[in-house]
């Protein structure tokens, strides 16, 4: 399926079917429906009976494969996620062994005799051995095959690999499509669809979790009015649920940067019904300490899925942010 806010970029595509490339790199926001879109492209490319404006017919064999997961000449690498019951503190990324093992059958001929697709997402987590062998392939591309990489930030590409793609940007929806998608989709999240999606940056595609909103929700209260045996609690009980650190860096980064804004008398990006705590915040605290703070969460970014100690991270950062709210020295 390709989203409403998506049409007009299918439509630019398919006037331009017949001069298609053999690689595409889909770009644009997380969470807005680029894989959705890459995956639509996927059938529409293995239908044997495409439709006016390059649609997928839904009705041959190649589409009935398709929509049961099965086609043969279809292959689809993202990371592995963890399995249920194990600690989403894992580093996703796609490895060499997956892309090796999609190279093979890709010498050969296709088994329904018309094109191979291989769609990679996000194309970013491929480690450098991974996106290495991918570059060979790019560079000599097997006969009758087209690759499609979504990317939510093509800057973590090898610019070789950028190079050997045409480029799609997949825009957002606007702001009052977007809402009014969440409220139908989710109408038991009615009430608070501006929130998140101010939260998740106008992306109205995101994973729901009721459970990391309550966390969410708890950190905001925590760091409108810190107390360090809060904040002990607090981390204790994040660690109980086995996130990986890069969710908590997430949550922190943005209550951060709304407070910078906060400090210039600006508005809220992320946490709008938050606005007067902000502001208090902002009030009480220096931008000098705040940047100080925040270079602190850009260093531990990269270990944002490693399997550290996230409870005594928490405990640090946390720490330092009571030092930060009360405008005392600390060790940033």
């Amino acid at each position: 399926m390709i989203y409403p806010w998506h049409q007009d970029a299918w439509q630019q595509l398919a006037e331009h079917w017949a001069q298609r490339p053999n690689a595409w790199l889909l770009t644009g926001k997380r969470d807005t429906g680029k894989t959705a879109f890459a995956r639509h492209l996927a059938q529409a490319l293995l239908c044997e009976t495409t439709q006016p404006g390059q649609q997928p017919c839904g009705q041959c064999p190649s589409c009935h494969l398709f929509a049961q997961g099965s086609h043969p000449d279809y292959y689809e690498l993202s990371p592995e996620l963890p399995e249920e019951g194990e600690s989403g503190r894992k580093l996703l990324q796609i490895k060499i062994d997956a892309v090796r093992a999609v190279m093979e059958p890709l010498l050969q001929s296709s088994l329904r005799g018309g094109l191979r697709v291989v769609l990679i997402h996000p194309a970013e987590s491929m480690n450098l051995q991974a996106a290495n062998a991918l570059l060979k392939m790019l560079e000599e591309p097997p006969a009758a095959v087209v690759f499609l990489l979504v990317s939510h930030n093509k800057d973590r590409l090898l610019p070789t690999i950028k190079s050997r793609c045409r480029q799609l940007l997949l825009p957002p929806p606007a702001p009052e499509t977007a809402l009014g998608y969440l409220k139908t989709a989710h109408p038991e999240a009615a009430n608070q669809a501006e929130a998140l999606l101010a939260f998740h940056s106008g992306a109205p595609l995101f994973a729901h979790d009721a459970g990391q909103e309550q966390m969410r929700d708890a950190l905001c209260r925590l760091l409108a009015a810190p107390r360090l045996l809060a904040i002990l609690d607090y981390a204790a009980e994040f660690d109980k649920h086995k996130w990986p650190l890069a969710l908590f860096l997430d949550w922190l980064h943005k209550w951060l940067a709304d407070t910078a804004l906060a400090q210039q008398n600006l508005p809220p990006l992320y946490y709008p019904q938050h606005a007067d705590a902000l502001r208090q915040t902002a009030a009480r605290t220096r931008p000098e300490r705040l940047f100080r703070l925040t270079a602190a969460l850009n260093r531990l970014s990269p270990y944002g899925r490693h399997t550290l100690s996230v409870k005594m991270q928490l405990e640090f950062l946390l720490t330092e942010y009571l030092a930060f709210w009360q405008n005392k020295a600390n060790t940033l």
